[in-house]
């Protein structure tokens, strides 16, 4: 129930895509994802969260895959491995496996006619060790049919210069096509300052929480992102009339 009144909460502020839950993973998110459907949403659109097919498996046989596709979101939000030390010790696979099941995850569900974004998880950190293996993770969603890439700070760690330097380097190395998105944790009390650099660097997407809330330390508080980017920025990413809700939505999604 509280996840579907924040649903409706955030399609009134002007929130343009809900990532609901992770497909599969429970059933209160599956119910969600069932309910969700039979909500009145005026603007925003929802997303289901999942990973790549597993290593050496089919894509149509593939139980994460699946469960994507049966939470019937449109929006498809997939997270797969960007950093060379991921891939070969916590995935324990080739560097070429993972990039063919990034590619064969985001080419299956785009072609069963969803939006599909594109995690890239452990960029910042997997850049700086590999930046070319980073960037061919990419690319492969890319080439694949993912709409947005968004690159992930997954560990926190990165330092808001350095995340402006990294997507600007992105961005010319994959051209006007490529829709970058920021996905910043807080481990270090930068996630706010990081998507707010990559922004002005280039990036067209935030995901972010309200309040900040989220794994560990939490993610980009989204209440703080909007404040800046409509007020400091001048980008109007929702109206005057949404933002003057901002601390009303703060508190409601705190209680």
């Amino acid at each position: 129930e509280d996840k579907l009144a924040i649903t409706e909460r955030l399609d009134q502020l002007g929130i343009d895509v809900i990532e609901g839950g992770y497909a599969g993973a429970n059933p209160k998110d599956d119910e969600y994802f069932q309910r969700v459907q039979s909500l009145d949403l005026k603007h925003a659109q929802i997303a289901a969260f999942g990973n790549t097919r597993r290593a050496n498996g089919e894509v149509e046989s593939d139980v994460t895959l699946k469960a994507l596709l049966d939470t019937q979101a449109p929006v498809l939000t997939l997270v797969g491995k960007s950093s060379e030390y991921q891939v070969r010790d916590v995935l324990q696979t080739s560097l070429e496996e993972n990039l063919a099941m990034i590619a064969d995850s985001v080419r299956y569900l785009k072609g069963e006619g969803r939006r599909v974004f594109f995690d890239a998880e452990h960029f910042f950190d997997g850049f700086k060790m590999n930046a070319e293996y980073a960037i061919q993770s990419l690319r492969v969603a890319m080439d694949a049919g993912a709409e947005r890439l968004i690159l992930c700070d997954t560990n926190g760690g990165t330092l808001p210069s350095e995340v402006a330097e990294i997507v600007k380097r992105i961005i010319e190395e994959l051209g006007d096509d490529a829709v970058i998105g920021i996905h910043s944790h807080n481990d270090t009390d930068t996630a706010v300052a990081s998507a707010i650099a990559a922004v002005e660097a280039g990036a067209f997407q935030v995901q972010g929480c309200i309040n900040g809330y989220g794994e560990r330390t939490g993610n980009a508080n989204m209440v703080s992102v909007i404040g800046n980017l409509n007020l400091k920025m001048g980008i109007s990413v929702i109206s005057d009339e949404q933002l003057s809700t901002l601390t009303e939505v703060s508190n409601f999604v705190s209680e």
